[in-house]
């Protein structure tokens, strides 16, 4: 595996004010890399403060506390930003859970896909707008005869493969999906992964996926990271994360994961993780590649069945 970093985390932290004096830490003092062209999985339960760290990598929320690097581009600090700014607006883009949303209403899908490249004076590979936009519907498994449709004429999967169009017009070195599918019905849900499978091959894009669901992020993931109440508990290689898990919640999670046999399902004992404030734990490497966040003595945390 590639070694190279294109992102590195320092010590990120992110809060939300309420008031003057009280706000809610989304982001508590977490540190990752993600490696050029790797597929690195964040998953974690809602509120966990995934979502958060996409927005932060991709400079909508400016992070409370820490540094984020970009090719070792320190893009959290507005100088660096300013004269970067281009190649970072061009070269990292952003799925969104809900295309509905995420897609002007007003424009018809042929201009959603061209409108990056106008707005960043990027001359069409392929000699017009239009046939860029033909391409990459194409590419994405949807006809031409789409391209004069509004998102309101399109299905929920049709959508999210527009909004994937979009983002893949720009060619960009970093794609980050914040729980792209969650919205899908599960047909779909496997339509969409498998499509996110061959692209990423197929371009070598590095990609950040954020999901709930860990059958998908065991089936697409190259590294998972796990969060909780905003700290990343657990940090591996998928494999090494899936079968040998060593933070209680990653247990809990992975115990969750429905069973295919009826009988099997009904028998299993599902893990219930007791958590309670501490401010005594430290980042450790379990084994090479392999980090938890461990208790130090005197600890309560604990896993019951």
């Amino acid at each position: 595996m590639n070694t190279e970093v294109l992102v590195d985390v320092k010590h990120l932290t992110h809060q939300f004010h309420l008031t003057k004096k009280a706000a809610i830490r989304a982001v508590d003092d977490i540190s990752f890399q993600i490696y050029k062209g790797e597929v690195f999985g964040l998953v974690g339960e809602s509120g966990s403060g995934k979502s958060t760290v996409a927005r932060c990598l991709m400079n909508i929320y400016h992070p409370s506390a820490g540094e984020i690097r970009y090719h070792g581009i320190e893009i959290t600090g507005k100088k660096e930003f300013r004269a970067n700014k281009k190649m970072l607006q061009t070269k990292r883009q952003m799925i969104f859970q809900d295309s509905a949303s995420s897609l002007n209403q007003r424009m018809k899908v042929a201009e959603i896909i061209a409108e990056p490249m106008k707005i960043n004076h990027i001359v069409p590979p392929r000699g017009s707008y239009a046939r860029e936009a033909e391409f990459q519907m194409q590419y994405v498994g949807m006809d031409k005869t789409f391209l004069e449709r509004y998102p309101s004429e399109l299905s929920g999967g049709q959508r999210q493969r527009v909004a994937i169009a979009r983002a893949l017009s720009m060619d960009p070195e970093l794609l980050v999906a914040d729980e792209p599918v969650a919205s899908l019905d599960v047909s779909i849900q496997a339509q969409v992964i498998n499509l996110f499978r061959h692209l990423q091959k197929e371009h070598g894009f590095t990609f950040l996926f954020i999901a709930h669901d860990l059958a998908m992020v065991e089936y697409l993931c190259d590294r998972v990271g796990v969060m909780y109440h905003g700290k990343m508990v657990e940090l591996g290689t998928t494999r090494e994360v899936f079968s040998n898990p060593q933070h209680e919640y990653t247990k809990t999670l992975l115990s969750a994961i429905p069973i295919p046999d009826p009988v099997q399902e009904r028998q299993r004992k599902v893990k219930i993780y007791v958590d309670t404030d501490s401010d005594a734990e430290e980042w450790k490497e379990n084994s090479p590649g392999h980090f938890v966040l461990k208790r130090q003595e005197g600890g309560k945390k604990s896993a019951k069945e």
